[in-house]
């Protein structure tokens, strides 16, 4: 067992499965030791989680949003490494949130998502990043968050 698959395991953390595309893309690119993961979506065991930031979600309900987007990006990224999550670096995160024009927390939601990455990776976590507001988001969701990644 990999010592990223014990630090999930220390946390009670079962990742999903990599979600398959809902349309014309891949789930994920590998280019050289880069790997570029398509935009996962806010979704739990029971379904996409929908709503707007600033009007029916809050800043917590955003960021377990956020986190669940990182659960989705982790099980891409081990199928991107053959399975051997110690093999991966965090690069990069774009977080998407699905906000009113006067909701300006986007980086708070998005911390869901960075706060665990770096609780499962440690120091090769860290990343930088974008968290910016969209209109609207595929099926309603909250939080839709894309990543690049480097493998050792």
């Amino acid at each position: 067992m990999s010592s990223i698959d014990q630090r999930l395991a220390e946390l009670g953390v079962t990742l999903p499965d990599a979600p398959a595309p809902v349309a014309n893309y891949v789930p994920f690119v590998v280019a050289g030791d880069i790997v570029y993961v398509s935009g996962q979506v806010s979704r739990d065991a029971s379904g996409p989680i929908v709503g707007r930031l600033g009007a029916d979600l809050d800043i917590a309900a955003g960021a377990a949003a956020a986190k669940w987007c990182a659960l989705a990006l982790i099980a891409q990224v081990r199928k991107a490494a053959d399975g051997d999550l110690d093999r991966v670096r965090v690069l990069k995160l774009t977080g998407f949130v699905n906000s009113t024009a006067d909701f300006t927390d986007q980086p708070k939601v998005i911390n869901g998502a960075s706060d665990f990455l770096v609780e499962v990776f440690g120091d090769n976590g860290r990343h930088a990043r974008s968290a910016v507001s969209a209109a609207s988001l595929p099926m309603g969701v909250a939080v839709e968050i894309e990543g690049i990644f480097a493998l050792a």
